[in-house]
């Protein structure tokens, strides 16, 4: 690890970042509101500490260099990264419990969300931070305290509660389907069948399950999440294998209707997952508590 004397300051940072924009010391004085020498020095013992000139003067005017380039480029993700959380924490008040959460993001919408008010009113000093980003070392490397995940059982390090599984159907807009209600499965490939990135296999199963094979299972655009699939059938593109719990407002509501009378369980069901030195700690407790009652209550 390098030593802190060797680190750049966050002023030097932004004075850097305001010169590549002005290209103008005098400007990014001006905007940092400080002098044009105070700007001029922070720059020259960044490119001391870097051992790497970040500008070059081409006829009276500042150009950046080519490494002055690749710096920006790290610097300007950091300074972004750092006003971020600066206006995370100052949203959190006076409040001085976070818990991280990480989702799918259409179960997050779907499941999750709607159920939040109700953590809210039971757990007011505990702000819940919420993300969609889900690595599979999140939870071990601290960046996530509790993780919703679709799959197996088991992950080293960390305890996996089970919470539901789900079942598959075929679902389109009523448009989309004909007039002639379909006497056979393998018709729907009549349609354009929409496929899901998280589920590649999902179609060939779903017809393997009722003796039909068909050689267009896996064609068809594909989509990176759920809630992509349900708007592009609700839009008349085709018809979307999708959970029947992720659609059920839809089915409801006759925007979405069932293609095909087959519904197909999946091997895999949702898990909410922490790490095992975490299970003592109050808010992990508490939010595991509070997921699982409404686990019972489904």
């Amino acid at each position: 690890m390098l030593n802190k004397r060797h680190l750049p300051s966050i002023t030097a940072l932004q004075c850097f970042e305001a010169v590549t924009r002005h290209l103008s010391f005098t400007r990014a004085a001006e905007e940092l509101n400080l002098t044009q020498s105070a700007v001029s020095k922070q720059v020259a013992q960044l490119e001391e500490l870097l051992q790497h000139l970040l500008f070059r003067r081409v006829r009276r005017r500042l150009q950046l260099t080519p490494a002055g380039d690749l710096y920006l480029v790290e610097v300007r993700k950091i300074l972004t990264q750092v006003e971020m959380s600066t206006h995370t924490l100052r949203s959190y008040g006076g409040e001085t419990e976070v818990l991280r959460v990480s989702t799918p993001s259409t179960f997050g919408a779907r499941w999750l969300v709607p159920r939040l008010k109700g953590w809210r009113l039971q757990h007011p000093h505990i702000h819940l931070d919420l993300c969609n980003e889900q690595q599979a070392d999140d939870l071990l490397q601290g960046r996530s305290d509790l993780a919703f995940y679709f799959g197996q059982g088991s992950r080293p390090g960390t305890e996996c509660l089970k919470l539901f599984g789900e079942e598959l159907v075929a679902v389109c807009a009523p448009a989309s389907l004909p007039d002639t209600p379909y006497t056979d499965p393998t018709q729907l490939t009549d349609l354009v069948l929409l496929q899901n990135a998280s589920r590649p296999q999902a179609w060939h199963d779903w017809f393997e399950s009722q003796g039909h094979r068909t050689d267009h299972s896996y064609h068809g655009p594909r989509f990176d999440t759920f809630y992509m699939c349900i708007r592009a059938a609700q839009v008349g593109c085709g018809v979307a294998l999708l959970p029947r719990f992720l659609v059920a407002e839809e089915l409801a509501d006759g925007k979405l209707v069932v293609a095909w009378p087959h519904s197909m369980p999946s091997p895999d069901a949702y898990y909410l997952a922490y790490p095992e030195h975490s299970a003592g700690v109050p808010k992990v407790q508490a939010f595991v508590t509070w997921i699982m009652e409404h686990i019972e209550d489904l």
